[in-house]
């Protein structure tokens, strides 16, 4: 039959002329080309929809997953309105998921290939070789791919301001990354998720968020030949981050800095391949740069000697390398500027006013503001119609002491005078002091404290000043008078050997006082110390009082409620210190037995406690003590136990001791103290003025001291 058909197609063929033969084959092919073309576009489409819609057939589910080539469960929902309106939404499936190409079995297997975009977008696949400092093609994990900046069936113009890479949502798009604490750790990356919070309050953020498209993201600084594909690490010779480099990419932006600070000393040395010397980053910030009129700036007016310049001017291995001046911000803070702009003061000249910001150039440069020539025009600028004299007088530090040796004598002889003349002064004070207490002393006295608790108090006072002193050493190590106590070579190291040492003395005498309360007087004391109702009543008299609505002084027992209230206060206060030092002091013990965070909630506890008990002292102590005038120059019983008994008279009128040995046989005017205590007359108390009242002027006190106080 094959034969048969050949033949007749042969005859077929002799049958048309020759010359009519190629010209009916030729329509005929052109006919054939056309009409699929026709149908190529007529149905296209048609065919792609129906593409799309048979896979979103299950895809519009969206409870719909999968397994990706991890092996984990991810959700494989698409939406439908996202996908449409996306910049593919007129490509069918199969131009992407390219393994699905001819397969009609559904529904496919799980396991798809990774889409490549690469095969539309080769530019991009070309150059997109790095990010940060891992290269793409050794797989590592985390590295991200076209989907997670772009996004998958959603994908935006970036002109489009719901885009995930427009200008305004590539930090939130960064940031999804960035923020992963397990990627952060897998890529041992050294920013966390500050960056996002730190870059939305910066300058950049502010503009960003607030509609400017040419604000600074992410990109525009990252990027290197100017495309996001191209993200180099800060070590790359390329990176647009790269130290080097930096100056480039922020005069993209800042041109005439960028140009400022190429022509400066700082510009010239980084052209060089110093890496010392500081570019934008160093001194303006990274992804928190605030705008120099905000206070918190790092190149603020009141900012920026101490926070941006100082730390490489007062490197000293940085001013031995480069043979620069030391103590510039010392001289700067003691002068007048320094003082004023410590104090708030932000039209007083700082370092750029002087130097300059971004073009700083050595005094010896004639183009420098700070050249001698320069000096008048760059100080007028601030003191219109200063001389030329004037200007060229130094502004780091007191004016001439520095230079001028005449002014270092003067200064030698005034500093000579202060010691002697001041030091004449405190002589003379320490005199009037003894000869005041001596008088004091000479008084009728009584016995306010045996000698047991007369040492307890002595030890307890000498421990508590020592741990204060030495405590905020450590906290206030800068402080002037830090440097009096332990600014001698191997001070600190002593401070905390002394602090431990008073610790261990404090805590035995906390110890001794215990063991005291247990004896009969101890019992006593504690009887008369325990707060009463009288107490607050007291409290209310003496504040109507002090503030004239009341005539009458509270007549106070053995112990008054300020005697009470500073007592108690003691017992919390060295209960708290104790506990939470011992815990600090052996922290590796401590740890074991307590979770996480609780030294740190001991060492709050232990920092405040102390300020709360030295202001308590300072405050509520030696006022009662020393500074009230009724005591003035003060009470004497912490030296020797024994006190006035006119003091005693007007603080403790009801002290039942104190009115029985009032009420003796012997009359007030006959008073006098026994065992060696001093009177007025300088005898001693007859015999017959012991009985009953040895509790007060015997240096062990008998029961009669102890009576109760209400």
């Amino acid at each position: 039959m094959r034969k048969e058909n050949h033949s007749d197609r042969g005859k077929l063929v002799t049958a048309i002329p020759d010359n009519s033969l190629g010209l009916a084959t030729m329509k005929i092919r052109v006919l054939f080309i056309l009409l699929c073309g026709l149908l190529s576009v007529s149905f296209s489409p048609a065919m792609a929809q129906d593409d799309v819609e048979t896979c979103l057939t299950c895809h519009e589910d969206e409870e719909l997953t999968g397994i990706d080539l991890k092996g984990a469960e991810i959700s494989v929902f698409v939406s439908p309105e996202h996908y449409s309106s996306s910049v593919h939404g007129d490509l069918e499936c199969i131009d992407c998921h390219e393994d699905l190409s001819g397969f009609d079995d559904y529904p496919h297997h799980e396991e798809l290939q990774p889409v490549d975009c690469g095969l539309c977008h080769e530019d991009a696949a070309e150059i997109y070789q790095w990010h940060g400092r891992v290269k793409i093609s050794d797989g590592a994990e985390g590295v991200p791919t076209c989907a997670d900046c772009h996004g998958r069936h959603d994908i935006l113009p970036l002109t489009d301001s719901d885009s995930r890479v427009n200008v305004r949502n590539v930090p939130e798009t960064c940031n999804r990354c960035h923020e992963d604490q397990d990627m952060i750790e897998q890529h041992e990356l050294l920013y966390s998720k500050q960056v996002l919070t730190a870059f939305k309050t910066s300058v950049h953020g502010q503009a960003s968020g607030g509609g400017v498209s040419l604000a600074a993201t992410c990109n525009d600084c990252h990027s290197t030949s100017g495309t996001a594909h191209r993200i180099l690490g800060p070590g790359h010779q390329e990176s647009s981050i790269n130290h080097f480099n930096i100056p480039e990419t922020c005069g993209k932006c800042h041109p005439g800095a960028q140009d400022d600070f190429q022509a400066g000393i700082h510009g010239k040395l980084v052209t060089q391949g110093e890496t010392d010397p500081p570019v934008c980053t160093n001194c303006h910030g990274e992804h928190g740069i605030l705008s120099p009129s905000d206070p918190r700036s790092l190149v603020s007016h009141t900012r920026v000697a101490e926070a941006t310049c100082s730390p490489c001017h007062e490197s000293a291995r940085l001013n031995e390398k480069y043979g620069l001046p030391t103590g510039r911000l010392k001289s700067w803070v003691d002068s007048y500027h320094g003082l004023k702009s410590k104090a708030g003061d932000v039209a007083v000249a700082n370092c750029a006013s002087c130097h300059g910001a971004h073009k700083i150039l050595p005094s010896s440069d004639p183009e420098s503001p700070v050249h001698t020539k320069n000096l008048q025009a760059t100080c007028g600028d601030c003191h219109p119609n200063i001389s030329e004299k004037l200007a060229q007088t130094p502004v780091h530090g007191t004016p001439g002491i520095s230079t001028t040796p005449i002014a270092g004598v003067v200064a030698d002889i005034y500093i000579a005078a202060i010691v002697v003349i001041i030091g004449a002064m405190v002589v003379h004070w320490m005199a009037d002091l003894r000869k005041q207490i001596h008088l004091i002393m000479l008084r009728r006295q009584i016995r306010r404290m045996t000698r047991n608790e007369t040492a307890q108090h002595w030890f307890l006072m000498i421990s508590f000043i020592v741990l204060v002193i030495t405590g905020f050493s450590l906290r206030f190590s800068d402080a002037f008078w830090v440097e009096w106590f332990f600014g001698w070579d191997g001070g600190f190291p002593m401070r905390g050997i002394l602090h431990r040492v008073a610790a261990v003395v404090f805590s035995l005498s906390t110890l001794w006082h215990l063991i005291f309360l247990a004896s009969r007087r101890g019992r006593d004391f504690l009887r008369d110390m325990f707060p009463r109702f009288s107490d607050f009543r007291h409290f209310w008299q003496m504040m109507r009082y002090n503030l004239g609505s009341e005539h009458k002084r509270p007549r106070a027992g053995r112990f008054s409620y300020v005697e009470k209230a500073e007592y108690w206060a003691l017992v919390w206060g060295s209960a708290v210190m104790i506990v939470t030092g011992f815990l600090l002091w052996f922290d590796n013990v401590a740890v074991e037995f307590f979770p996480k965070g609780f030294l740190d909630i001991m060492l709050v506890v232990h920092y405040y406690e102390a300020w709360l008990a030295a202001l308590a002292i300072l405050v509520w102590h030696l006022y009662s003590t020393v500074f009230s005038p009724a005591v003035y120059p003060m009470n004497p019983a912490w030296i020797n136990g024994k006190m006035p008994l006119d003091f005693y008279q007007h603080e403790h009128p009801d002290d039942p001791a104190l009115a029985e040995y009032l009420s003796s046989e012997v009359s007030n005017d006959d008073i006098v103290p026994t065992d060696g205590d001093v009177s007025e007359a300088g005898s001693s108390k007859p015999e017959s003025a012991k009985s009953g009242n040895d509790s007060l002027v015997d240096d062990e006190p008998k029961d009669v001291d102890s009576g109760s106080t209400d």
